[in-house]
């Protein structure tokens, strides 16, 4: 008897030391698809973004933002309008678009996520406009390195971003 314990205990004992593992397994691999997931979304979202604020671009944003979100972005909007000073005083080609994933948390099983990122863009390719050389509002051409706080929800198994809240203008 004192045998037959002694073995049930051995077996038992490695079978919860391995079911443990896997579920750690398990938790890190969805942690982990998670965090690729949100991080390309908001990669390419804020890329899309700053390309229809900047160029004026007829992209569809519904797939990187929740249609609130870009409602309540107030560059967004005053891009759509035709209003954005990039638009109306330059003739922009291209830009370096940066994102830094500062922080990120989302547990495997959660549909929302937090994250704080910063968006940088570097160096931007364009003219100024024959009509808005002698416009004293016109000024050198730059993008504000921004820190933001990002909200995101998965819906219908797709990332969206929902809210986007700028937290910190970083001067450089």
């Amino acid at each position: 008897m004192k045998y037959l314990r002694r073995l049930i205990w051995f077996f038992s004992s490695r079978m919860m030391i391995l079911c443990s593992v896997l579920v750690l397994m398990t938790l890190a691999f969805y942690f982990s698809m998670n965090a690729t997931n949100i991080y390309i979304i908001i990669k390419d979202g804020m890329a899309k973004r700053a390309q229809v604020i900047m160029m004026g671009e007829d992209a569809d944003l519904t797939p990187y933002f929740s249609r609130n979100c870009m409602d309540r972005d107030a560059q967004l909007t005053q891009a759509l309008a035709g209003q954005s000073p990039y638009q109306m005083y330059y003739n922009i080609t291209g830009f370096d678009h940066r994102i830094s994933l500062d922080s990120f948390w989302c547990w495997p099983w959660d549909d929302t996520a937090q994250a704080t990122v910063t968006e940088r863009i570097p160096a931007i390719d364009g003219k100024i406009k024959s009509s808005a050389r002698d416009n004293d509002q016109v000024q050198e051409l730059e993008w504000q390195t921004v820190r933001y706080s990002v909200l995101l929800t998965r819906e219908n198994g797709q990332w969206h971003v929902k809210n986007l809240t700028a937290l910190q203008v970083i001067e450089e």
